[in-house]
C-alpha cells in the first residue's frame, strides 16, 4: 500500500467491535405530544377567547365557541395537541397576543398521556 494512503487509513487490529446496522424497516418512535390548554379568568372577554381559538388554533367559529364555553364553565379546555415545539410556540403566541391586548388570558401546555 502506498505510504500516502497509509497516512490516511488507520491501522485496525483484529479485536474490532462491529455494530449492527439499524434495520431499514425499523420505524422511529413518534414524537411526544402536548396539550395546549386555555385557563379561565374573570376578565378576558369571551369574544376575545373565540378570536384566539379561530386565529391561533384554526377552529371554526362554532367549535371555538364550544371550547370557550368549556373554559368558562369548567375552568380550562384543550385547544389542540401538538409536538413539543409547536405547543410551546402556540402558548407563547397566545400569551403575547393576550398581553398586547391587555388581557390576562392564560395558556399552558401539559404532556398528552393518551
Amino acid at each position: 500500500m502506498n505510504d500516502l494512503i497509509k497516512k490516511f487509513i488507520p491501522d485496525f487490529d483484529d479485536n474490532l467491535l462491529v455494530l449492527e446496522k439499524e434495520t431499514p424497516n425499523a420505524t422511529p418512535a413518534p414524537p411526544e405530544k402536548y396539550r395546549v390548554l386555555l385557563l379561565n379568568d374573570d376578565f378576558t372577554p369571551m369574544d376575545f377567547v373565540v378570536d384566539v381559538l379561530t386565529h391561533f388554533f384554526h377552529h371554526s367559529e362554532d367549535i371555538a365557541y364550544d371550547i370557550m364555553m368549556k373554559v368558562h364553565l369548567e375552568g380550562s379546555a384543550i385547544c389542540g395537541v401538538y409536538t413539543a415545539e409547536i405547543a410551546e410556540s402556540k402558548v407563547a403566541q397566545v400569551t403575547e397576543y393576550a398581553r398586547s391586548h391587555e388581557h390576562p388570558l392564560m395558556c399552558k401546555l401539559e404532556k398528552d398521556e393518551s
